[in-house]
């Protein structure tokens, strides 16, 4: 009896415990919360493509440059060629010597008569010193033969005065008047060597100073060619063990160009023709200049003609061999003209909007930016904008009918 009271009492429902709560379940709950996202999700994605309008237009750009100053003379003629000196030396001993002390180093300048190397003058200093004695030897035996002619001079006066009194034979004074004239011929003969003697120490002397190498015009020094201890001569010898030279110079101040120019346009090139050149290693530096003189003779090999050309400027910068372009010009630009205003865009740039001219100038965030121009004078295929730009941005080449301030735009690839 007691268990299955037991069992009676375990299946009574117990009226005091909490009822269970009301409303959707936990899975329904759910359901409504992923439904939630997914509408936030899907107004994200509407607002996002509302955002972005339409696509980027692709457009390709130009830079504004500045207006460049003589811009009225017109190249007929380009021409590439080199620096060169018109007045370069190698300069070399008069003599075959050692060298004793070279006094130069390349890029050294040189003012005319500056030593520029000395040679072992142990040679030519014995020559003078040779030639020096002799002249001493000859000026000694002049003194001897005048004191011997005074002598026989007195002696021939006093035999004529005793040949007129009979005292003494005709023979005797005639003896004494032979040994006068023949002791005036030997001093005429001594004075004679004496002065062979002073022309020989005078050569001995350009030969000491043979060893002394001179600078001979003011320049600057190219090249070293030689070292103390070598053999220099001014002859060329074989075997590879003789210098040439002590050094090469140049004279700045005779540069110039030379240029070829083929045969078939040699015709638009005259005497005194203005020309603008430009070295390869400064682009930007545009020299003036004129032609000088136009070689007449052509290259058989190369159909060319050589043309020397002015450089208008003297500058440290340039050096020979260096490489130039040359323009040939029809005209001379103004030399007081004044630099021209604005800057130069290409046409295609400039387009119109509600009936002025505007560009389309590219910003930071490949946003473009309406401006109203003030436009110049036609150049070639570009315009002078003389109000509106600036050197250095960047404008939208053909832009499109739909391109409107604020749009977004995308370079082209070939830009990129």
């Amino acid at each position: 009896m007691n268990a299955s009271a037991e069992l009676l009492k375990e299946l009574r429902i117990d009226r005091s415990a909490a009822p269970p709560p009301r409303g959707p379940s936990p899975s329904r709950r759910w359901l409504w919360v992923v439904i939630g996202l997914v509408l936030v999700l899907l107004a994200a994605l509407a607002v996002g493509m509302l955002a972005r309008g339409k696509p980027a237009a692709t457009v390709e750009t130009a830079p504004v440059v500045a207006m460049s100053q003589g811009g009225g003379s017109n190249a007929v003629l380009d021409a590439s060629g080199y620096v060169v000196a018109r007045r370069m030396a190698t300069v070399s001993a008069k003599i075959t010597g050692k060298v004793r002390e070279v006094m130069i180093e390349e890029g050294m300048r040189v003012e005319e008569g500056q030593v520029m190397a000395t040679l072992d003058p142990i040679d030519a200093n014995a020559q003078r010193s040779l030639n020096a004695a002799q002249l001493d030897a000859a000026r000694s035996q002049i003194g001897g033969l005048q004191a011997q002619l005074r002598q026989a001079d007195a002696e021939a006066t006093r035999l004529q005065a005793l040949v007129g009194q009979q005292l003494v034979s005709r023979s005797q004074y005639d003896q004494a008047v032979a040994a006068r004239d023949s002791l005036r011929a030997q001093l005429l003969t001594a004075q004679h060597n004496a002065k062979v003697a002073v022309d020989a120490l005078a050569i001995a002397d350009l030969g000491v100073d043979n060893n002394i190498v001179r600078a001979p015009f003011t320049g600057v020094v190219t090249a070293k060619a030689a070292q103390p201890g070598e053999i220099v001569s001014p002859l060329s010898a074989g075997g590879g063990f003789t210098r040439t030279g002590i050094g090469t110079i140049v004279d700045m101040d005779s540069l110039e160009v030379e240029v070829e120019v083929g045969e078939a346009f040699i015709g638009r090139v005259q005497p005194k023709m203005p020309v603008e050149t430009v070295l390869n290693a400064y682009q930007d530096w545009k020299i003036p200049g004129e032609v000088i003189a136009i070689i007449p003779t052509a290259d058989r090999g190369k159909a060319t003609v050589k043309v020397r050309v002015a450089l208008g400027v003297k500058d440290p910068r340039i050096v020979p061999e260096m490489g130039v372009r040359v323009s040939f010009l029809e005209k001379a630009a103004p030399v007081d003209a004044q630099a021209p205003k604005g800057v130069r865009v290409p046409a295609t740039a400039i387009t119109q909007r509600d009936g002025k001219p505007v560009a389309f100038v590219l910003q930071a965030d490949d946003k473009v930016q309406q401006q109203v121009l003030q436009v110049g004078e036609a150049l070639n295929k570009d315009k002078q904008v003389l109000a509106g730009l600036s050197a250095g941005q960047t404008v939208v080449v053909n832009p499109p009918d739909t391109l409107k301030d604020g749009d977004k735009v995308a370079l082209d690839g070939a830009q990129k």
